[in-house]
């Protein structure tokens, strides 16, 4: 099971993968981080990935219809994974469930040409799954 670090490098495996992240969408702190970032800075990087992250993940938009537990409380996040396109590449925040808070998701950065968006969300998610935090 493989820790931050090593899930970062296994995101940047990836074909067309330019930078990856581990991110807290509570605070927009990285927790890891690994290449480039879009903007020069990874620090500036996680928080604007993370508002984008939080209104997902709390508008009722994109929530609803998910299935509530007896005691109303949503398992894990309710949104799995988000993608932005750009002209030049494709952005892919993909939440991880922990057995805390569940607050982080993962953000890969893959240039437009190069990369396999579909591969990239297959092998996000299986990063996600077998993600060790702590």
């Amino acid at each position: 099971m493989p820790g931050i670090d090593e899930c970062l490098l296994e995101a940047m495996a990836l074909p067309g993968a330019r930078g990856a992240s581990l991110v807290d969408w509570t605070s927009g702190l990285a927790l890891g981080t690994a290449g480039d970032s879009p903007v020069g800075d990874h620090e500036t990087t996680a928080a604007e990935t993370a508002e984008l992250a939080r209104s997902a993940a709390e508008f009722d938009s994109f929530t609803a219809g998910d299935s509530v537990t007896a005691g109303g409380e949503r398992p894990g996040p309710p949104v799995e994974d988000l993608i932005v396109t750009t002209r030049a590449g494709y952005h892919v925040l993909r939440f991880v469930e922990t057995s805390f808070d569940s607050s982080v998701f993962l953000h890969l950065w893959l240039d437009r040409d190069s990369g396999n968006l579909a591969l990239a969300r297959i092998r996000l998610r299986d990063l996600a799954e077998r993600l060790v935090l702590g």
